[in-house]
């Protein structure tokens, strides 16, 4: 039996399908790119950003606590270090509060004041009156005098000293404690004194100068910390 060969109008008709599906690719390849290319511009990935004012950039660095170079906290105007939202000062680097622009003690994690060392200097005294920068003064007076020979002179001096300080009570009890020790570095200042030096117009204050220095160094020899700020004279015989 013979084979029926196709005629020429049936040959087209096979490649139909093939052609339908290859536009229909291309179809859907066409919407899926526009919709892609539609996102991008709706959330204005092709559009141009320009860059940052002047004034952006300098908020933009207020904002950030771009103050400090190292991450410290800004300071104001006159020095003090800045305040956080509640007023309180911003702690350091390291996470310890800031210290005070006048040199006072910085506070604990619960705002009160840091206490001294007990190795290191006592607190200085501040008075009950309202006026806060003013300090208490405390005085003592050694109980016996203080008698040497004038160097070069058949003369001698007689003299009672009385020490100030405005620390705690740690000065005078120590003063107490080292008495002894004390009126031998007062009389070894003492005895170099010479006549010459008495003529001087300040000799009492200079002479007042190195007790209270000598004192002082004696003091801070056995417990860390002098204290004394001043010596006074409440007696001086010279004969």
């Amino acid at each position: 039996m013979a084979e029926e060969t196709p005629t020429p109008e049936e040959k087209p008709k096979s490649k139909k399908p093939i052609v339908m599906i290859i536009i229909a690719v291309v179809v859907v390849l066409l919407l899926v790119v526009g919709a892609v290319v539609g996102t991008l511009f709706a959330t204005g990935q092709f559009s141009h950003k320009p860059p940052p004012s002047a004034d952006e950039m300098l908020d933009a660095e207020a904002g950030g606590g771009g103050g400090g170079g190292h991450g410290a906290p800004a300071a104001d105007a006159h020095g003090a270090p800045a305040a956080d939202a509640h007023g309180a000062p911003k702690a350091d680097a390291h996470g310890a509060p800031a210290a005070d622009p006048h040199g006072a003690p910085a506070a604990d994690a619960h705002g009160a004041p840091k206490k001294a060392s007990k190795d290191g200097p006592g607190g200085k005294m501040k008075s009950k009156s309202p006026e806060q920068a003013r300090f208490e003064y405390t005085y003592h007076q050694l109980e016996r005098e203080f008698l040497v020979n004038v160097s070069g002179s058949r003369k001698v001096m007689s003299v009672q000293i009385a020490i100030m300080t405005r620390y705690d009570e740690r000065v005078v009890t120590n003063v107490k404690k080292h008495e002894f020790a004390i009126r031998s570095v007062v009389m070894d200042v003492m005895r170099v004194t010479t006549e010459a030096d008495i003529a001087k117009p300040d000799f009492r204050k200079d002479l007042a100068v190195r007790i209270r220095d000598a004192m002082n160094g004696l003091i801070e020899k056995y417990e860390d910390f002098g204290g004394i700020e001043e010596v006074h004279f409440t007696s001086f015989i010279v004969q």
